[in-house]
């Protein structure tokens, strides 16, 4: 496995996204905080499997199908399948679409702890 120009790319974008969520929270936006904090994963996780497969996922159903491949290949992406999943559910489909927010702790913690996910990500890509 090589991170490609392109894969490292996609890493700074999710980095992006995430510094992005970061100050709509701040701002008090945990709806679109949730939103960016989810494109940052999906951005990480389209890194990975740009890394691992060759081939950079266009949607979200490309990028899950991407990502369960991988994890069942490698059992250390296995087990960051519940925090890319929790995210896509509560994240971006309570909080973002539906707006079901509660608790605001517990989404802001998801929202913070998004850079500790790229990171565990990017090093699994190496």
């Amino acid at each position: 496995m090589v991170i490609t120009a392109r894969a490292a790319e996609i890493f700074a974008d999710a980095r992006s996204m995430h510094t992005a969520a970061l100050e709509r929270l701040e701002a008090d936006d945990i709806r679109d905080a949730s939103d960016k904090a989810w494109c940052a994963t999906k951005r990480a996780c389209d890194a990975l499997i740009l890394a691992r497969t060759g081939e950079e996922p266009e949607t979200t159903p490309e990028t899950r199908r991407g990502m369960q491949r991988v994890a069942a290949e490698d059992s250390r992406v296995k087990g960051l399948m519940p925090r890319y999943y929790t995210r896509m559910a509560h994240l971006r489909g309570s909080c973002f679409y539906l707006g079901f927010c509660d608790p605001p702790d517990e989404t802001e913690r998801r929202i913070r702890e998004t850079a500790d996910l790229i990171n565990e990500i990017e090093a699994l890509a190496e």
